[in-house]
């Protein structure tokens, strides 16, 4: 091979991933840190904290129910898309402004929760943890507006890789960096100035979000939109609440039932296997330390490998091929487990199924985000996705719930096998979103300038 065609050869490749040198691109992994922090900080990290003190199981149980803000946050996502917030949102523009203030909200509250005492006052505690859980909630809604206005849909892959690695590394900051925090001041000085510490620390850490968010421009897109005014508090009300979902329905038509349907179908495949996979592993013999390392070590780093492959081979052949290759690797990499089931305790083809899998899911991942933003009107992003990403949990959650049932009336190889096999009508519903997509979505019609 001459010199000249290495070179080519090399070129050729090295520009599948020239999309993550874009200034763009690299401000969502800012973004996604800063998105990744709160979740922990008020479910995992919390729960620790609360029992080490003495906190009842029960209490715990309860306390997580704050969580359930994320699922609930399209109720609140009309006001982040039309809702103005005085002098903020004419200076910095209304997605700016609303991040900013979320991140204010979560850097204050994470700093009242560091000098809460769960054991004497279990309510301040709860009330602090729905208030974090509320504006990181928010932060989200108006992260993955800023997100899906700030490229074209081809982009949103790629934005979605670079996302997914900040928020997974601030997932690892926000559980083992914050007990690790916590248990070095905790030697020193005892077991409140230790968890006091560590939740000082995850408040300084929203700074990453605040500083990315006033050295980023505000989404041409958004500026255009949000400088429209209402005649009438009746017409925004309209405006914010009901013309989203009119959009939606007018835009696709009949192809809106089949859009729904992908949605609420496209992951499930993984949802309904993922709940069987540790009590799988712990069935075939596998030690907590062995599947703590496959799965924090190669399951993370595939996830992330899949996720930016996703980006950069959407970015090439289009958001519905990498959609459709996205959902055929998901259900067949279920396969392996089956595989696995009837070799027993592998070690070698645990990590090979552990990888192959949060390949899959990570590069399913990819696109599938992409191909949610490209749905939406740039004029409700906030709202559109909020609720797409709602729907998208529901069916895969309800069916996971009967997963026990399955593998003790068919074992775990025909578990998995079958949730390859319910992959299969997805693949169809994904060529039939792709007639439908032959009209123009508003990303496509809209002129995707991005801002570097």
């Amino acid at each position: 091979m001459t010199p000249e065609k290495s070179s080519k050869r090399e070129g050729g490749a090295l520009s599948w991933l020239a999309i993550y040198r874009e200034p763009v691109v690299l401000r969502m992994f800012f973004v996604g840190f800063s998105s990744g922090l709160p979740l922990l900080l008020v479910l995992g990290t919390l729960s620790f904290w609360m029992r080490e003190v003495g906190v009842d199981l029960k209490s715990i149980g309860f306390m997580s129910w704050v969580g359930l803000c994320w699922g609930m946050k399209w109720l609140w996502s009309p006001l982040v898309d039309k809702l103005r917030i005085p002098l903020l949102s004419s200076r910095l523009g209304q997605r700016r402004a609303w991040l900013l203030t979320a991140q204010i909200g979560l850097i204050v509250s994470l700093a009242l929760m560091a000098f809460a005492d769960p054991a004497k006052s279990l309510t301040l505690t709860a009330a602090l943890a729905l208030t974090t859980a509320f504006f990181g909630a928010t932060q989200d809604i108006a992260l993955d507006a800023f997100r899906i206005e700030s490229g074209s849909e081809e982009k949103q892959a790629a934005f979605a890789a670079t996302y997914q690695t900040g928020y997974r590394l601030a997932m690892i900051w926000a559980g083992a960096g914050a007990l690790a925090i916590a248990a070095f001041f905790e030697t020193q000085f005892g077991t409140a100035v230790g968890w006091r510490s560590a939740y000082l620390v995850m408040s300084a850490s929203m700074l990453v979000g605040v500083v990315t968010v006033l050295l980023s421009p505000e989404p041409e897109q958004s500026r255009r939109v949000h400088a429209q005014t209402y005649a009438s508090k009746r017409e925004w009300i309209f405006e914010a609440i009901c013309k989203p979902f009119l959009d939606f329905f007018s835009r696709f038509g009949w192809g809106a039932a089949v859009i729904l349907a992908l949605i609420a179908t496209y992951r499930i495949s993984d949802v309904v296997m993922g709940v069987m996979a540790n009590p799988f592993y712990a069935d075939l013999g596998f030690s907590k330390e062995e599947v703590a390392a496959v799965s924090k070590v190669f399951g993370l780093i595939m996830t992330l490998v899949g996720a930016f492959a996703g980006g950069a081979i959407a970015s090439r052949i289009g958001v519905m091929r990498t959609l459709f290759l996205g959902g055929l690797l998901s259900a067949v990499t279920n396969l392996l487990f089956s595989a696995l089931a009837l070799r027993g305790h592998d070690t070698a083809f645990l990590v090979l199924t552990v990888s192959a899998d949060n390949f899959a899911g990570g590069l399913a991942s990819a696109a599938f985000v992409a191909y949610l933003s490209g749905l939406t009107n740039v004029a409700y992003s906030a709202t559109q996705y909020a609720l797409f990403s709602s729907v998208m949990l529901i069916l895969p959650k309800f069916l996971a719930g009967f997963s026990g049932v399955a593998v003790q009336s068919v074992g775990y190889a025909t578990f998995f096998t079958a949730t390859a096999a319910i992959g299969v009508p997805v693949l169809i519903l994904v060529v039939l979103a792709g007639v439908v997509r032959k009209k123009k979505t508003p990303h496509e019609a809209a002129s995707g300038t991005v801002q570097d």
